[in-house]
């Protein structure tokens, strides 16, 4: 599918829920539908990059998924150092731009090595921005924000919206015009509070291995076809 440039969103955030429950419709393991929404997402980050898309940020791991039994956590580790060893050899073939946002001091060393590596590696791809979330929580990311401006000696005074945004882990990248959830649930989980106070939000009531390129294409529609009016 084609797409008039009028209108689309520069950048799309999506809360990729469901991956769990859609596993024990199928009577699989946790584990199966981690693999399925890992594949989903490769999926649907190519068809993005084909669609024009410049920015899509996804919520991977949340600072409080930490709560998950170990072996889940151990696993999604692993699921995340394996997927992107084995894409960053298509991730640059595509011109796919890569940028981990959230607390990485919390991961293993090796894991952090890689990620960083990933990023070095795509910094000079041409094609859509890839924000992937993990140890994320947008609590936590104001409460960082804060410390360092006042690290940084900013005046109270000098504060502004603009000043805090540039302090966020998402300062390279513009606030999200569409939020996107998976699975049903209505809520945003403690992702990007601040920078979606105007984003408009799609809430789907199928699970994240079942989002295809049929979903975000008709989320870019039905994106086309609302007013915002950001509060005016």
């Amino acid at each position: 599918m084609k797409f008039n440039k009028e209108n689309m969103p520069k950048s799309i955030a999506i809360i990729m829920d469901g991956n769990r429950r859609w596993a024990k419709v199928q009577g699989k393991p946790v584990s199966f539908g981690h693999k399925e929404g890992a594949k989903t997402l490769e999926k649907i980050v190519r068809y993005a990059n084909k669609i024009g898309l410049e920015y899509i940020t996804v919520y991977a791991f949340s600072t409080e998924n930490w709560n998950r039994s170990k072996d889940e956590v151990e696993f999604l580790m692993k699921l995340l150092f394996q997927t992107i060893k084995d894409e960053i050899l298509d991730l640059n073939k595509n011109e796919i731009k890569v940028k981990f946002i959230g607390d990485l001091s919390k991961l293993s060393d090796s894991l952090q090595n890689l990620l960083y590596k990933t990023e070095n590696d795509t910094k000079n791809n041409n094609g859509v921005n890839l924000q992937i979330a993990f140890n994320y929580g947008s609590k936590n990311e104001i409460v960082n924000a804060v410390k360092r401006i006042i690290k940084d000696g900013i005046k109270a005074e000098d504060i502004d919206e603009a000043l805090i945004s540039n302090y966020l882990y998402t300062s390279h990248i513009p606030d999200p015009d569409l939020l996107i959830r998976t699975g049903g649930e209505m809520r945003i989980s403690n992702f990007l509070t601040y920078q979606s106070a105007y984003s408009e939000i799609l809430v789907l009531e199928k699970y994240w291995p079942q989002f295809d390129e049929k979903e975000l294409a008709n989320a870019v529609i039905e994106f086309k076809r609302r007013n915002r009016r950001f509060g005016a």
